[in-house]
C-alpha cells in the first residue's frame, strides 16, 4: 500500500491532463489501438449525459516519466487516443464550416486554438502536426497524417489496427455535434472537462509493475503483457541495430502469445515460466528478477522466444481437451485424464514442472511424470488438504532440476527428496480420508470424479460426467429416514461415506432396503458394496469410508 500511495494518484480532465505543453507517447512497442464500435458507441452514449452529470470517470491511467513535460503512456492509450479522435472530429466539422464560408474568421480562431490546446502545432513550412500524443510504430504515421489533415487518409493497404483509427475518426465526425462554430467548440469544451482520469505517474517499469499488481489484485485489470512487452522490446531495440523483419516476427510472436493465454492468465504464466528457470519468486519479485533475467537484447530476444515457445504448452496445460493434444504424438493421449483432475480441484503449482518436463522428456516419460504429479495432488491438496506453500518451493527446485537436465526421466523426479517430503504416507492419507466431507451441493462434480477413480481402480470403467451422485441416506431425509436413521442424518450429508455413484437419480427418499435392490441391479461397485450392510447407521457409514478410504489408497499411489 505505501509504494502504491508514493505514486501519488491525482484525479485529472482530459483537459488538464493536454495543459501547460505536456506531451505523451506511447511506447514504440505498445499494443496497436484496438477499440471498436461497441466501446466507441457507449463512450458517446456516456457523453450525452455530460450536460447533466458533468463529469464522466474514464478510469486510471498509468504514465512513466521521461522529463519534465514528457510522459510515457504505460496503460490508458486506447482511452486518450478515442477523447483525442473526437476531439479531432469535431475540429473537421469546424473546417467544413470554414470550407462552407459561414463565420469563418472566427471559426479559423476556433480552430487553431482547439489544435494548439489539444493536438499540437503545426509546422510552418511540412504543415505536419507535431502531436501532444504520439502513438506507437504501427499508429504513429496515420495517426499523425488525422492531426495533420483533419481526415483519415483514404488509402488501400491499411492495417487492420489503422482500419479501426479511421473508423473511430469517422464514427465520431458523423455525430450530431453542433450546427453551428461555438456549439462545436461548447461540445468539446464540455468533453474534455468533464473526461475525468485518475493519473499516476511512475519512474520506471519496476515501479509501474508494482502499481499494476496492485491494482489488479484490486479489481483494476490494466495490461501486464503491455508492460513487460515494452520493457523487453525497449532492451532488444537498445542498439537500434534489429531489423524491422525481425521484430515484426517478435511483433507477431508477441501477439500469438497474449491471444493464446488472455491477459489474465498472463502473468501466472510467466510466473510459471520463471520459476522453471530461476528460484522461486512471488508475484511482488516477478518482474524484478525477470529484468535480471533479461537483462541484455540477446538475452531479452531469447526471452521472448521462450515464451513464444512455451505458451501453447501452458494453454493446453489449463485445457486438457483444447485442440493442441490432438496434434502432439499420439502416446500424449493419457494427458488428458490427469489434467482434466487437475483443473477439476484447480491444481496449478506442477504446471512449472510440466511445462518443462514437455520439452525435457519423452512422452512416455512426461505421462509417467504427470501420473505421479496427479496422484500427489490428490493426496496432498485434495484430501490432506496441506499447504501448497512449501510444495511450491519443491516444485521450484525439482524444474530447475528438470530444465537443467539434471532430472531426465520420470523416475529422477518421484524418488527426489523434494517429492517424497511432500507424499503423504498411505496412514496420513487414510486418516484425511475416513472422514473427508466435501459440501456435495457445490462439488458434486469433483465427488463424482473422485469416486468414479475408485470405481475404476475396482475394475469399473466409468466416465464420472455420465453419472449421477446418490445419497445413500437422502441430503433432505424424510421422517421415515430420521425414524432409521437417527438425527445423525444431518451430520452425514457430506460424507464421502454417504455417497455412491449410480447412472439415474430415481431413488429419492427411498427405504434404505428399496435402495439395496436397486444397488445390485447397477453396474457400480461402491453401490454392490453398500449393498452389503444390513442397515443404514453412522456406524456402518464410518465402516464404509473406512474401506473407501483404503481402496483410495490404492488407487492414488506412487509406487
Amino acid at each position: 500500500m505505501k509504494e502504491f500511495m508514493l505514486m501519488e494518484p491525482t484525479n485529472l480532465t482530459f483537459q488538464e491532463l493536454f495543459s501547460n505543453g505536456m506531451r505523451y507517447a506511447v511506447p514504440r512497442f505498445q499494443r496497436d489501438y484496438a477499440w471498436g464500435l461497441e466501446q466507441w458507441e457507449d463512450l458517446w452514449s456516456d457523453l450525452s449525459t455530460l450536460h447533466e452529470e458533468h463529469y464522466h470517470y474514464m478510469g486510471y491511467i498509468v504514465l512513466q516519466r521521461k522529463e519534465q513535460y514528457h510522459f510515457e503512456v504505460i496503460d490508458g492509450q486506447q482511452r486518450l487516443v478515442t477523447a483525442t479522435l473526437i476531439i479531432l472530429a469535431a475540429m473537421k466539422q469546424i473546417q467544413d464550416l470554414i470550407d462552407a464560408e459561414q463565420d469563418p474568421k472566427n471559426n479559423k480562431e476556433r480552430l487553431d486554438e482547439l489544435r494548439s490546446r489539444f493536438i499540437g502545432s503545426k509546422d510552418i513550412v511540412s504543415l505536419k502536426v507535431s502531436s501532444k500524443l504520439s502513438l506507437n510504430r504501427n499508429n504513429k504515421r496515420f495517426y499523425r497524417s488525422v492531426c495533420s489533415q483533419l481526415a483519415a487518409p483514404n488509402v488501400r493497404g491499411l492495417t487492420v489496427t489503422n482500419k479501426l483509427v479511421k473508423k473511430c475518426f469517422d464514427f465520431f465526425y458523423k455525430q450530431k455535434i453542433g450546427v453551428a462554430g461555438h456549439e462545436i467548440a461548447a461540445f468539446v469544451e464540455q468533453v474534455t472537462s468533464g473526461l475525468m482520469f485518475t493519473r499516476i505517474v511512475v519512474q520506471d517499469n519496476l515501479n509501474a509493475y508494482k502499481v499494476f499488481e496492485t491494482l489488479n489484485a484490486r479489481g483494476v485489470q490494466l495490461s501486464t503483457p503491455d508492460l513487460l512487452k515494452n520493457y523487453l522490446f525497449s532492451v532488444i531495440t537498445g542498439k537500434d541495430d534489429v531489423p524491422d523483419e525481425q521484430l515484426d516476427e517478435l511483433d507477431e510472436d508477441w501477439s500469438a502469445i497474449v491471444d493464446q493465454l488472455g491477459e489474465n492468465t498472463f502473468t501466472d504464466f510467466t510466473r510459471y515460466h520463471h520459476n522453471f528457470q530461476k528460484r522461486l519468486v512471488t508475484k511482488k519479485g516477478l518482474f524484478k528478477s525477470i529484468r535480471e533475467l533479461a537483462d541484455t537484447p540477446e538475452s531479452s530476444y531469447s526471452y521472448v522466444r521462450s515464451l513464444a515457445e512455451f505458451a501453447p504448452v501452458y494453454a493446453s496445460l489449463l485445457s486438457p481437451y483444447d485442440e493442441w493434444w490432438a496434434l502432439q504424438d499420439g502416446e500424449y493421449r493419457p494427458a488428458r485424464h490427469y489434467l482434466e483432475g487437475l483443473k477439476l480441484f484447480n491444481i496449478k503449482q506442477p504446471f512449472t514442472i510440466l511445462m518443462a518436463a514437455f520439452k525435457a522428456f519423452s512422452p512416455d516419460e512426461f505421462i509417467k511424470l504427470l501420473r505421479y504429479i496427479y496422484v500427489l495432488s490428490i493426496r496432498y491438496n485434495v484430501i490432506c488438504r496441506h499447504s501448497p506453500n512449501e510444495q511450491e518451493r519443491s516444485y521450484n527446485r525439482i524444474a530447475m532440476r528438470v530444465f537443467h537436465k539434471e532430472f531426465t526421466r520420470a523416475s529422477h523426479v518421484k524418488n527426489s527428496e523434494e517429492f517424497r517430503a511432500l507424499y503423504p504416507e498411505d496412514s496420513s492419507f487414510i486418516n484425511a480420508f475416513e472422514f473427508y466431507k466435501m459440501p456435495s451441493r457445490r462439488s458434486s462434480k469433483k465427488i463424482r470424479f473422485l469416486l468414479a477413480e475408485i470405481e475404476r481402480f475396482l475394475g469399473h470403467e466409468v466416465d464420472y460426467t455420465k453419472t449421477t451422485l446418490e445419497h445413500v441416506c437422502p441430503y433432505n431425509p424424510d421422517q421415515g429416514w430420521y425414524d432409521h436413521f437417527g438425527q445423525g442424518a444431518n451430520e452425514i450429508a457430506d460424507r464421502l461415506g454417504n455417497m455412491v455413484l449410480l447412472t439415474k437419480d430415481d431413488l429419492k427418499r427411498s427405504t434404505f432396503a428399496q435402495k439395496k435392490e436397486a444397488y445390485l441391479l447397477t453396474p457400480f461397485r461402491l453401490a454392490h458394496k453398500v449393498a452389503e450392510y444390513e442397515e443404514w447407521s453412522l456406524k456402518n457409514v464410518n465402516l464404509f469410508q473406512e474401506w473407501l478410504a483404503c481402496q483410495a489408497a490404492l488407487a492414488w499411489r506412487v509406487d
